[in-house]
Order: structure tokens, then C-alpha cells, then sequence
């Protein structure tokens, strides 16, 4: 509380009656570098998304479903948890009147629109962020440099990927596109960085205009000269140089990315030009990946399997002998990753949640928390990694000899729903909110439920949540071939245990018969499951899944893992 007592004191020299704190730094990703967590800073959540209002008598912390929990946990007593999209922070601010401060480069004028467009209140851009003035911290730049991806990891060449979206530009008779999402130029350059902990992203801006002349805005120390002679017809810029040029150009039509480009930018754009209102098209471009593409994800997906599934099968047969805790086995499974050379780094945080912590559906062990693996207990881990090439994203629900009939029947429940989604035949207009009913159709049986999407879309060597499609109640993205997406359905009781089951999907097939096909190679736990609850037709698949799994993984198992490896994929 005493860093927010310290930001409200300078409320009164900035004539503001709030606040907004958001998680994000100015490149708008998912995982920032510590150094700009300053969410984290001030409330002590470190959960991946949400954002603070402070107004001088309360002070808010807005999250969704999946961060619930672990909000009120780490920062419950000094700040009022408030679920999306229940309550937003214009319901807080209904008929008020205040003056609310704001750093214009954290956030997007949509952001604002969305989440405090209906009330009276006056929305003040502030020059200084208020949160720099009180922390003072040493910033840890790192000079790693960017690198563009070898020719036979790639379905398709940046000068053809560029014509795309110059031909885009024409047909909406828009003259620039401001590219403003790392992870698109990343995608657009077939090139990637590493400037974030679990994504190989290059933090950059891109202007390009419809004559394919592009302006690259970034950290110069990032780009040697091998890098800069494999992109002669690019002109490479200093990042700080972004808003001045912007500021030079006049009376033209503009594309902008309204998720990704700034308040700040936004602005400087508007005042001499058109902004039109179209899409960032790499989105949807950048979710429909090549056939080699795929064959590295599938290659990716074969190595986690192998790390997972020796993971596991350790796990079983030694949680009762030693100590074993949420955070010594998350380090195992990483060691376990590390052993192939493809493996770069973790796709995102470990989840390694036990009994009562498996219900934090984003769960991250620390030292208050750790728990032990015992006996009786279930154990949920959600964990991924980035190979060279490829992004992997699974989770497995594990039985330390667990004999409740209420799990089991639940676990068989989500099993059922996994499995429908699996098996959902798609059309040319199937979209996620057709599919994410089917999902949760078993568990609203016995009236449960669960507050995250069924699936998110997945980068390629990029990043583990990628839009545009998801499996969500609210998305209308037609799925289309190439596309990948996590299938997660799961079940939360608070402080009891958590169960959830993901594999990544791709849509296979062509326009007129589509399929999604398994990606992820991990046996499904057998123990919690009441064979007689599923029918002949999920039997199958399961069945089917696990031959699969087998064939892709018995190659790299030891003589004993070989026998595991075949009792876990056997027929039920």
C-alpha cells in the first residue's frame, strides 16, 4: 500500500483524480520484461493480463476469469478484484466526474473506448508516467540481435509476404500501413529477436506504404550488418525517429492496428491524415500457416512429447518416494525440455499446481505457496516451448493415486468435451463461438463450468496466445486451413483442485471438408478416467490418439519408458 499512497501524492500536481496502471508496456505483448512490469510493481499481481485504476479513496484491480484467484491472493486486501467482463471500470465510474491521468503510449484509444468510453469523466494524457517517479529501478537492456529464420523454416518469402499486403493497401485505397505489433513484423520480415523472455520477438515498428517503400523502426544495436544486407531495400531507423516521421507525413489515407498502436501514435497520425477503418490484415494472414510450417510444428511437437511424457512417467513413480514440490517439478520438466538441442526456451511460465493450487487456472508456484506432491491429491501442468521451429503449448491432469469417483466423473466429463472438440466436424463459416458450447456441453450436465476460452490461437516459432481465431463464446473467425488452436476445456474448485486437458490443434483438409488433427504427442492420464461414461465413438479416439503417441514417441524411450510409454497408450 505504501507505493500507492506514494502515487496518489502526486495526483494533486498533476490536477487528476486517477489513475490507470496497465500491464503492458509500450509494445503491447503479452510477457514484458520485468523491468516494465509496472502493474506487477504496484499491486504485486503477476498474472499476464489486467490493469489498475487508482482513484484517491479505492483502488481497483480489473481481471478475467482465469486470474480471479490468484489476484485476490497476491493483492486482495489493498485492491478491489473486479472480474471482466462482469463489471468494467465505467460501471465504477457511473456518473462521476473526475479527471483521470494516463501514459499515452501504454494504451490504445479502443482500450479506452472499450473499458471507460461511457461515463463523464475526463481522460488526461499525462507526459510523465507516474509509476516511473516512484520506482526507481535499474532498467536491464540486452543487445541481442535480431536474426531472420533459415529459408527451409518458412512456406513463403518476405518480398511475396510484402506484396500481399501492398495489394491489401490498394484495394481499401489506403496509401500506409503502421505496423505496430512486434510479433506482425516478425511474421511480415521472417525474422524474429529475442527482446522477450518466452517469445522470440523483435521489438519494432514498421511503416510501409503501397509502393513497398518500409521504414523499420527499432534498437539499431539489434541489427548487425549480416542481418541489414539480407533487406537492401529496407530503410532501418532508430526507434525514437517513429514519431517524427509520422509527424511529416500529411494528408494521406492510413491502416493502423487499433490493438497494438498507441493513444500517442494514434494521435500524432489523426492530425494530418486519415485513419480508415480496416485491420492490420498480418493477423489473419499471420494465422494461416504454410505446409513446411506445419511440418515443424508437427516436428516441435514430437520433442516436447518426448520430454513431457519422460516427465511424467518420472513423476508417477517418484512423488511418494521423495519430496517432490510444484517448483522442483516444474525444473525437472525443464531439464527434461533442455536435453534437445531444437529447445530454445519456455513458451510461457510453468503451471505446476497441486490440490487447492489447481484451481488457479493461471497458477504460478513462489516460496509462500509451493506445495508438496502428496498422495491422494491431483496435479495439473500446463507448460510449452519454443524449438526451432515451432511454439507447443500442453496440459496434462495427473492422478497421485487419487481414488475419488467426484474427480474421476468430472475428469471424464472434460475428457468427453476435449474429445467433441477434437472431433467437430468443420465448415467454410464454422467459427469458435459454434464450437465452445460443445465443449462445456458434459459439464453443464451436472451444472459446472469453467471461466476461460476452450482455445486460443498459437504462433509458429512466435508467440503461445496469437489471435485472431480463438474457441471463445464471443469469436466469429471462420476457421480456415493452417490455422493452429489450443483444445482446453477444465474444471476449477476453489481451494479443492483443478483439472484441465489441452492438446494444439491445426485445421486440415480444403475448403469443402475440414478436420482439426492433433498436434500435441502426450498420453492422456488413465487413471482418472471412468471408462464406462465414454462411448464407443470417444473410446476410439482415445484409443486412436494413444496409437499415435506411441508410434511418434517409442523410438526415443529407454527400455523401461518403453514399457510405461505402452501400458499409458494402451487400449481402454
Amino acid at each position: 500500500m505504501e507505493k500507492v499512497e506514494k502515487l496518489k501524492k502526486i495526483f494533486s500536481k498533476e490536477k487528476i483524480d486517477g489513475y490507470i496502471v496497465p500491464k503492458n508496456d509500450q509494445f503491447f505483448s503479452e510477457y514484458i520484461p520485468d523491468h516494465n512490469d509496472r502493474l506487477k510493481f504496484l499491486s504485486n499481481f503477476s498474472g499476464s493480463y489486467g490493469f489498475a485504476l487508482i482513484l484517491k479513496n479505492k483502488n481497483y484491480l480489473f481481471v478475467d476469469g482465469r486470474y480471479t484467484l490468484q489476484a485476490i491472493n497476491q493483492c486482495g486486501k489493498s485492491f478491489k478484484i473486479i472480474t471482466i467482463p462482469e463489471r468494467i471500470p465505467s460501471d465504477i465510474l457511473l456518473g462521476k466526474k473526475f479527471i483521470i491521468g494516463f501514459d499515452s503510449t501504454l494504451f490504445t484509444k479502443r482500450f479506452l473506448s472499450v473499458f471507460f468510453g461511457k461515463n463523464k469523466c475526463k481522460f488526461k494524457p499525462l507526459t510523465n508516467n507516474l509509476i516511473d517517479i516512484i520506482w526507481k529501478r535499474k532498467i536491464k537492456y540486452n543487445n541481442n540481435k535480431f536474426f531472420a529464420l533459415p529459408k527451409k523454416s518458412v512456406s513463403e518469402k518476405y518480398q511475396s509476404k510484402i506484396g500481399k499486403i501492398v495489394k491489401y493497401l490498394i484495394n481499401t485505397k489506403a496509401e500506409y500501413l503502421f505496423i505496430t505489433a512486434s510479433e506482425n513484423n516478425a511474421w511480415l520480415m521472417n525474422i524474429r529477436g529475442r527482446d522477450e523472455k518466452y517469445t522470440p520477438i523483435p521489438h519494432s515498428y514498421i511503416l510501409i506504404d503501397k509502393y513497398k517503400n518500409i521504414k523499420f523502426f527499432c534498437d539499431l544495436k539489434k541489427i548487425s550488418q549480416s542481418f541489414r544486407s539480407k533487406f537492401k531495400e529496407i530503410d532501418f531507423l532508430d526507434i525514437n525517429k517513429c514519431s517524427k516521421i509520422l509527424q511529416e507525413i500529411k494528408n494521406k489515407n492510413f491502416l493502423v492496428d487499433k490493438n497494438s498502436c498507441s493513444y500517442f501514435f494514434e494521435k500524432i497520425i489523426r492530425k494530418n491524415n486519415k485513419i480508415l477503418n480496416h485491420n492490420d490484415p498480418i493477423y489473419f494472414l499471420k494465422a494461416i500457416k504454410g505446409k513446411q510450417e506445419i511440418e515443424n510444428i508437427k516436428e516441435a511437437h514430437i520433442y516436447d512429447g518426448i520430454a513431457l511424457t519422460k516427465y511424467l512417467f518420472w513423476l508417477k513413480k517418484n512423488f511418494h518416494k521423495k519430496i517432490i514440490t510444484e517448483i522442483s517439478a516444474s525444473k525437472k520438466l525443464f531439464q527434461f525440455r533442455k536435453k534437445n538441442k531444437k529447445f530454445k526456451f519456455l513458451s510461457f511460465p510453468t503451471i505446476s499446481g497441486t490440490g487447492p493450487n489447481g484451481a488457479i487456472i493461471h497458477y504460478q508456484a513462489t516460496k509462500e505457496t509451493n506445495r508438496k506432491l502428496k498422495e491422494g491429491d491431483i496435479y495439473l501442468v500446463d507448460s510449452g516451448g519454443q524449438y526451432e521451429f515451432g511454439t507447443t503449448d500442453v496440459t496434462r491432469t495427473i492422478s497421485l493415486k487419487n481414488h475419488s469417483k467426484r474427480i474421476k466423473d468430472i475428469f471424464t466429463r472434460v475428457l468427453k468435451g476435449h474429445i467433441a472438440v477434437a472431433n467437430y466436424k468443420l465448415k467454410k463459416n464454422t467459427t469458435g463461438s459454434k464450437i465452445d458450447n460443445i465443449a462445456r456441453k458434459y459439464l453443464k450436465q451436472i451444472g459446472l463450468n469453467y471461466a476461460h476460452g476452450t482455445g486460443h490461437g498459437v504462433g509458429y516459432f512466435l508467440n503461445v496466445h496469437e489471435g485472431p481465431h480463438a474457441i471463445t463464446k464471443r469469436n466469429q473467425i471462420n476457421f480456415r486451413r493452417g490455422m493452429v488452436v489450443s483444445n482446453e476445456p477444465g474444471y476449477y474448485e476453489k481451494n479443492k483442485f483443478g483439472i484441465r486437458i489441452e492438446n494444439l490443434i491445426y485445421v486440415n483438409g480444403n475448403k469443402n471438408k475440414m478436420n482439426f488433427e492433433n498436434l500435441t504427442m502426450a498420453p492422456i492420464e488413465k487413471d482418472l478416467i471412468v471408462r464406462e461414461n465414454l462411448n464407443k465413438n470417444e473410446k476410439e479416439w482415445l484409443n486412436n490418439y494413444h496409437r499415435t503417441v506411441f508410434k511418434n514417441l517409442k523410438k526415443s524411450m529407454n527400455k523401461i519408458e518403453a514399457i510405461e510409454l505402452q501400458e499409458a497408450c494402451s487400449a481402454i
